[in-house]
């Protein structure tokens, strides 16, 4: 099994940034897969970024690309994600998840195509 942790959260101004960060545990890190989602209240999770397993490969949702960057450092078993220029519709909580597929090739926006979820780390946008 995998834990992840997610943190960096919290209360920001429209226009500012954020880094959050997800920390794993418990296996072989660097062989999976990972990606971003947020939830809103009374809203569906959605795909916000994913990365590969050797983090050349990435993947944006079109509301984030070019303000947000997904990346991994496989040594820290950890992957962040750099929210800059932050907007109200940006509020959520935000979670990781795994995709538990050894060197999966696919970067999937789905959320039931990933195994293992943290327990998420709330953004907070103001106007």
């Amino acid at each position: 099994q995998v834990q992840l942790v997610e943190s960096g959260g919290g209360l920001v101004q429209a226009g500012g940034s954020l880094r959050l960060s997800c920390a794993a545990s418990g296996r072989t890190f660097s062989n999976y897969n990972l990606a971003w989602f947020r939830q809103a209240p009374g809203k569906e999770r959605e795909f916000v970024a994913a990365i590969s397993w050797s983090g050349g490969s990435a993947s944006y949702a079109d509301s984030v690309k070019s303000r947000f960057t997904i990346s991994r450092d496989n040594a820290e078993n950890t992957i962040y994600l750099q929210m800059n220029n932050l907007k109200p519709e940006d509020t959520a909580v935000y979670y990781c998840g795994l995709h538990l597929v050894y060197r999966g090739a696919l970067l999937y926006r789905s959320w039931n195509e990933y195994d293992n979820w943290g327990q998420g780390t709330q953004v907070t946008v103001s106007s």
